[in-house]
């Protein structure tokens, strides 16, 4: 890289050893460089370092003091119902549903339908009625967030691409309807990073009950830095992250705490003999954030000391031991609850994204949105515990001046149908749903996007909106161009809108 013969007499590299200062020791040029941490050695380190995401964890992430953008927001919560939750059975409301319940529907063109879901038009199980400065007509199963209703803009007409549950969950979560690509989450802890050297920048809460379609591949880093992956969190568990603390009864503190640093010196020690590889820092990093977790996970989950209103609020204060094996509003409201409140935990602590999750994969009786046999039975328990939780964040983060700088996200996979599948259930509709936004400089009282009169497809076939144009919009508010965030991966510059994506200006505040 350099000759020597064309150096200044003072360089220390004239000779192909110099004397450490400290020790008296000769180091050759590659020890100094390692050791001085600076001139075209350091340069040299942190593009290694860069490359691998090592550095991208420690000053904040790739995009760290160069933003796009001013942002205004910082961080996301997102909230992902598993299943398919019924749009019209929550937030789109349909007058003509209710005068043309039981005739014949007749859509007006060929339907594909999942299942067997093209029965007669059903009407919603639940009540409608309006709420907020805005007039916006909510279901009663969602009633709470009736009081915070004008701090929400909802985007009614969603389009996806499958009806199947795997793919559809993939597209929503990832922006691909195919394994192997990064979750939003990671896209966003790639960009920024984490605000607190000891949590994740991604936390995931999953339902109580297990994982939703796809499972941890929904939040997976994939071509991204290992670093940016999802951390999965249980909170209601004795154990909610596994493996973080040792359960032997052999194991004491002190013996642990030992045995941590003994780890740390044979890391250190294997390091110190392979200088140059940042592989093994990046492995060193990754140990020692597992370790500071032991102690700031366990705070940041820990609710005990929260005020008894805040509990009242979550609906957390009354936690029960035994629900029914059936599904219930009182458990949803606990679990849901107790996630949003963690999730508020986390993010004032400096977590980037939290994704939390309503719904597990398929199983009986039902546990999830996917209410193919009964509507009331399925939605009503799911959507009250989903609407407590939600309109106790919302309200929580505006109380803490926190909303302004946070987004909340709420989609699903994709929607349900306007007729029947038997005589109580709805089947799959991907093609249209409703999502909504809160939060982060996002326009509240808001509708965008109609559906049309029966909530089958957009109003404007033309113009739908997708996962794509959300996914653009969040990053916008987040001082990122999602069109300038990529990363070259099998000769293709990725990026989390694949090809696609508009900023939906409308909802910008």
């Amino acid at each position: 890289m350099m000759r020597s013969n064309r150096l200044h007499s003072q360089s220390p590299f004239i000779h192909d050893r110099v004397e450490d200062s400290e020790t008296g020791s000769l180091l050759t040029r590659r020890d100094f460089l390692w050791k001085s941490g600076g001139g075209l050695g350091g340069i040299a380190l942190a593009s290694m370092l860069s490359r691998e995401g090592v550095l991208q964890a420690a000053s904040g992430g790739r995009l760290s003091g160069v933003l796009h953008h001013p942002p205004r927001a910082k961080r996301v919560i997102q909230l992902f119902m598993a299943g398919a939750a019924s749009h019209i059975d929550t937030f789109d409301y349909k007058p003509a549903l209710i005068t043309h319940h039981g005739r014949d529907s007749d859509f007006g063109e060929h339907v594909e339908a999942f299942q067997d879901g093209l029965g007669p038009w059903m009407k919603s199980p639940f009540g409608f009625r309006p709420y907020g400065q805005s007039g916006k007509h909510l279901s009663d199963t969602v009633m709470p967030l009736g009081d915070v209703v004008d701090e929400m803009a909802f985007i009614h007409n969603m389009v996806g691409k499958t009806g199947v549950h795997s793919q559809a969950t993939y597209l929503q979560a990832t922006g691909f309807q195919d394994p192997g690509f990064p979750g939003a989450g990671a896209w966003v802890s790639y960009a920024l990073g984490s605000e607190n050297e000891n949590l994740p920048s991604f936390v995931v809460l999953p339902d109580h009950r297990g994982y939703a379609s796809n499972g941890p591949k929904n939040w997976a880093s994939a071509f991204l830095p290992t670093h940016t992956q999802g951390t999965t969190i249980f909170p209601q568990r004795a154990n909610p992250i596994p493996d973080l603390h040792a359960h032997a009864d052999f194991i004491s503190d002190t013996s642990h705490r030992d045995g941590l640093a003994l780890l740390n010196r044979l890391n250190r020690s294997y390091a110190d003999e392979r200088r140059g590889d940042p592989r093994l820092e990046a492995r060193i990093r990754t140990y020692e954030l597992a370790a500071r977790l032991q102690l700031s996970a366990t705070d940041a989950l820990d609710i005990a000391d929260e005020p008894e209103y805040i509990k009242r609020l979550y609906g957390v204060d009354r936690p029960s031991k035994n629900y029914p094996e059936s599904i219930n509003a009182p458990e949803e409201i606990e679990y849901f609850g107790r996630k949003c409140l963690v999730a508020r935990r986390l993010i004032e602590r400096g977590v980037r994204f939290v994704q939390i999750w309503s719904g597990n994969d398929n199983s009986f009786p039902r546990r999830n949105w996917d209410s193919h046999e009964d509507i009331e039975r399925d939605h009503g328990p799911l959507s009250m515990g989903m609407a407590r939780g939600a309109a106790a964040l919302i309200r929580d983060l505006r109380q803490r001046g926190l909303l302004e700088d946070t987004i909340i996200h709420w989609t699903t996979e994709f929607g349900r149908m306007p007729s029947t599948q038997g005589s109580r259930g709805r089947d799959h509709n991907p093609y249209v749903f409703t999502n909504w936004l809160c939060g982060g400089g996002i326009r509240g009282g808001i509708e965008y996007g109609p559906s049309d009169q029966w909530g089958y497809k957009p109003l404007e076939r033309d113009k739908p909106t997708q996962v794509y144009d959300v996914h653009a919009t969040i990053l916008r508010q987040l001082g990122i161009d999602h069109k300038r965030l990529t990363v070259r991966h099998n000769g293709i510059d990725r990026r989390l809108t694949d090809v696609h994506g508009h900023v939906i200006t409308p909802l910008i505040a």
